[in-house]
């Protein structure tokens, strides 16, 4: 059994690779709610560089562990000029418990209606819910994608963030 949902999940990430935006289109603009009600459009950041990241579900083990891991360096994006941004499936109200009981305070998106997580080619259809994948973009100041991560681990995703936006943030 276990086999068979390791071989499900692979495909599905398979799947969301290939209809993911890829480095050197646009992103995708969008706009959704975040956890304080106001609406947050990714135009919205034009000039900085957006760390996008696709996550399941709040207050889940690795969820928590990558969203702790971008607050633990969010001054070390902020010096480089770069903001982070959360979506999910869940709702506002989720996102809004779940940076209180965290102490996150960047923006997480809700993506309920699930069109920026299919857009993104970030969302598993699972065989009874959807959630969106872990899954992040690298948005350059002028809106387009610099580099994509498909699948991504929590624990140390948001180092190798920083190593990349450090390197290319240098040649921009």
């Amino acid at each position: 059994m276990k086999t068979a949902i390791s071989l499900f999940l692979l495909a599905a990430v398979a799947f969301a690779a290939d209809t993911a935006p890829h480095a050197g289109q646009a992103a995708p603009d969008f706009t959704l709610p975040s956890q304080d009600g106001s609406r947050i459009s990714l135009h919205d950041f034009r000039g900085k560089w957006v760390v996008l990241y696709f996550y399941p579900k709040d207050g889940t083990s690795g969820c928590t562990i990558e969203a702790h891991n971008f607050q633990r360096d969010l001054a070390r994006y902020e010096q480089l000029g770069a903001v982070i941004v959360g979506v999910s499936v869940d709702s506002a109200n989720s996102h809004k418990e779940f940076c209180a009981k965290q102490g996150l305070t960047f923006k997480l998106l809700s993506d309920t209606e699930k069109a920026v997580s299919r857009q993104y080619g970030s969302l598993m259809n699972l065989v009874a819910f959807k959630l969106s994948a872990r899954n992040t973009f690298l948005v350059n100041p002028a809106g387009g994608i610099a580099k994509v991560w498909m699948g991504v681990s929590p624990a140390h995703h948001s180092e190798e963030v920083l190593a990349e936006l450090t390197r290319v943030a240098k040649s921009h």
